[in-house]
């Protein structure tokens, strides 16, 4: 496994020293090198093992970045704060410092919590990537909140979110506010120009923790940015309650050699897509990087 190294970057919001764990190639101080930043899970922080992950940015001679954003998600300044999203953007600009960033490959990735997190930088930050792959993650924390709350009594993933936003949905208008600024379902219209690729498996939400409607009704937000067709309420059910569309158009049934899994949903708007696959709460780091690499678009980057 290539030998990550820490780093510490304070914060530019409150100067906080902040861990991320990065590997470069030898050739990226001398030759434009793309940028990958993967985001640990919801119940993990930059320590977390994404040794597959690791590996797959490695083999492509990619730099890799795996930040901390303020760890796990059970506290305030975690959980898709703004200190939490500055902190990703606070390491891209660090590694611009030490290596030759090629600025057209900017690329975000994460898995879960990392995935909500990716969206939700996609919504909150589009300029400041090329591209973004994310992985069954919760995008609407109020709707989840609900989901891990059955018969009223909030279950491990709805009391994190109570620590993290200060109380449950509906508490008061800040607290609610809060939700919002924090659930990438409210911010990815704004993500008309991004790549933006969404991946989960069908059997998320039955044997996984996160319903695929949440991955679904991220990728309509893009839709109606770019006031494209969006995928319909019925549908969505179908695939949350049947697991299949009755209808499916040829796009959902295309075969992937790169993500090598039976598809039951693909759709796309602009350059961005989602697929369903046949599969549970999981990724696939090689389709991930080879749709990424793909994709080539200017980042910005502020000036350290």
């Amino acid at each position: 496994v290539p030998e990550t190294t820490l780093y510490r970057i304070p914060s530019t919001l409150d100067g906080a020293p902040q861990p991320v764990l990065a590997w470069a190639p030898d050739s990226a101080t001398k030759a434009p090198t793309a940028l990958f930043v993967f985001l640990h899970s919801w119940s993990s922080d930059y320590t977390q093992d994404n040794e597959k992950w690791l590996r797959a940015c490695a083999e492509r001679g990619w730099i890799w970045l795996h930040p901390n954003f303020r760890g796990i998600n059970q506290s305030p300044q975690a959980c898709g704060s703004k200190f939490a999203r500055q902190d990703i953007l606070d390491a891209i600009d660090h590694a611009c410092t030490l290596w030759q960033v090629d600025r057209e490959r900017i690329y975000l990735a994460g898995v879960s919590g990392g995935g909500h997190m990716s969206l939700l930088m996609a919504g909150h930050h589009p300029d400041r990537f090329s591209a973004i792959s994310s992985w069954v993650g919760p995008t609407d924390l109020a709707e989840w909140h609900r989901f891990h709350t059955p018969d009223g009594k909030p279950g491990k993933y709805a009391k994190m979110i109570e620590k993290s936003l200060g109380g449950a949905p509906g508490t008061s208008s800040e607290i609610d506010a809060d939700y919002r600024d924090r659930s990438p379902v409210f911010h990815l219209h704004q993500a008309t120009s991004l790549p933006v690729s969404i991946w989960a498996g069908v059997e998320d939400g039955h044997s996984g923790s996160v319903p695929v409607s949440h991955s679904l009704r991220a990728f309509n937000s893009i839709c109606r940015g770019l006031q494209q067709p969006e995928i319909s309420d019925q549908e969505i059910q179908q695939l949350v309650t049947d697991r299949r569309l009755r209808q499916p158009l040829a796009t959902d049934t295309a075969a992937d050699a790169e993500l090598g899994r039976e598809i039951y949903l693909r759709r796309h708007a602009g350059s961005s897509m989602v697929t369903i696959f046949a599969g549970g709460h999981e990724s696939l780091p090689p389709a991930a990087l080879a749709w990424l690499s793909r994709q080539t678009r200017p980042a910005k980057v502020t000036a350290r």
